[in-house]
């Protein structure tokens, strides 16, 4: 027998579900408010105290609404907040096997999917697949194994709002850890979110790839182009990132291709330059003004005033000026950190090719991070200061140490013509001087182990000459 009082809760519930069944969009809007305003932050008890143990009734509700009104409700918002009041619950793991039971995570993902559907709906979709997958390892496969990893990736590179951004990658670093099953699809999905085009979409990608690739431990082969391709990049933020991750990366098995790869970036290819000539003679002028007053470390096309429509024009087309400016900066910070990669990048003709972006007329913050960055290599190698000397010469020599970064400014034609010409071959100079001669010379002998290291590229180098 039942008491009284237990007569009464049920009384109330069932009060509560017929006025909910018979309800308008409008009346179930004011339900949902108050639902929200009255229950958000309780347990599941304490839900289950509220519904006088019977708290399921009404979540079976909420999921089949949203399961049959999703595309075209209104109150999707709140819906979604609702059963999110459920799933986060302590102690709420029933409630959350209710809701996968009848698709729940399908019907998240396709949200994520519909251009209809507003962000902010999307966002509070993100947020439950965030409580799923933090409800444990069962939970992670299961959003993955329903191409949840597609569906998530590509609605982060197609989401207008950062915020919303930002929720989605803390559910992408979710899924990378205790996932071992599909933590390597994570990480594939995420390289391949690099050529979107936007920024922030990059940006998070890049800093939640650093993690992945701690936690997995081997590299993808198609990581290498996607990073160097993204210092391409217009927004220094985005470019950041990607120095970040390359300085992970030298870690890994990809070291060589990826110092190669910033080396090459130091010499565009004639025939990309010479497509864009005409464009660039007809804005040098401008590009050179948006770039002489701007500080240490920024770029000029993305410097440029926005008062100035014709500069801003330009810098898409010019990406691979952009990279070349980047990959100096990048050089120049593995050079810093790591005195072995400085002389691996000797070995990669790295100093001819900072020389010649530093007669790069047409885009002065490359000749200005090249410089920098030839700085670093003339103080840390006196084999090198004596051949950049000779390229030099002299009075242009003694310009470029008595201020690095501001020589590009001082630079007539003629001095960026040698630059950009210049025939310096400071791997020739080691090969004849048995190798490791500066190193020897400033720190004494290697361990076999990186001698060895070195021997390697010394018969690259000598393979490619013949």
């Amino acid at each position: 027998m039942t008491s009284i009082k237990e007569q009464a809760a049920i009384s109330r519930l069932l009060s509560f579900l017929q006025e909910w069944d018979n309800a308008g969009k409008v009346a179930r809007s004011h339900i949902l408010d108050k639902f929200i305003e009255t229950n958000r932050g309780k347990t599941a008890p304490e839900l289950e105290q509220e519904f006088s143990q019977g708290a399921s009734l009404f979540l079976v509700r909420l999921t089949t609404s949203l399961r049959i009104t999703y595309v075209t409700d209104s109150r999707l918002e709140k819906l979604l907040r609702s059963i999110g009041i459920f799933l986060s619950a302590v102690s709420s793991n029933r409630y959350l096997i209710e809701f996968l039971e009848v698709g729940g995570v399908l019907t998240l993902l396709e949200i994520l999917g519909l251009e209809k559907i507003k962000e902010e709906a999307k966002k509070e979709s993100v947020k439950l697949l965030q409580v799923i997958a933090n409800s444990g390892r069962t939970y992670k496969e299961l959003i993955c194994e329903s191409y949840g990893v597609r569906s998530i990736a590509e609605f982060l590179a197609k989401s207008k709002s950062e915020e919303t951004q930002e929720e989605v990658q803390v559910l992408l670093d979710s899924l990378v850890h205790g996932n071992p099953k599909y933590q390597n699809q994570v990480y594939k999905g995420l390289i391949a979110l690099l050529p979107c085009e936007s920024p922030k979409a990059q940006q998070l990608s890049l800093q939640t790839i650093r993690t992945a690739q701690s936690i997995i431990g081997t590299t993808h082969p198609s990581i290498v182009d996607c990073v160097l391709k993204v210092l391409g990049t217009m927004h220094l933020e985005v470019q950041y990132e990607a120095i970040e991750l390359i300085k992970d990366l030298v870690g890994y098995d990809v070291r060589q291709a990826l110092l190669k790869g910033l080396v090459a970036l130091l010499i565009p290819s004639v025939k990309e330059t010479s497509k864009l000539q005409a464009k660039i003679l007809s804005g040098r002028d401008l590009l050179r003004w948006g770039c002489l007053g701007q500080g240490r470390g920024v770029s000029c096309l993305t410097a440029a005033p926005s008062s100035d429509p014709s500069v801003l024009q330009l810098a898409p087309s010019l990406p691979m000026f952009l990279q070349q400016a980047a990959a100096a900066k990048a050089i120049g910070v593995l050079a810093r950190n790591d005195m072995s990669i400085a002389e691996e990048l000797l070995y990669l003709h790295v100093v001819h090719g900072l020389m010649a972006a530093m007669g790069n007329m047409d885009h002065s913050n490359s000749q200005r991070l090249a410089s920098l960055t030839l700085e670093c290599f003339v103080q840390m190698f006196p084999l090198v200061a004596e051949h950049v000397r000779k390229g030099m010469g002299e009075e242009l020599y003694q310009l470029f140490l008595s201020n690095a970064e501001d020589l590009y400014m001082k630079l007539d034609s003629i001095q960026a013509d040698i630059l950009a010409a210049n025939k310096v071959n400071v791997t020739k100079a080691l090969r004849l001087h048995g190798g490791s001669y500066s190193m020897n010379i400033l720190y004494g002998s290697h361990d076999s182990a990186q001698m060895a290291y070195l021997t390697h590229f010394e018969k690259e180098d000598v393979e490619s000459k013949e």
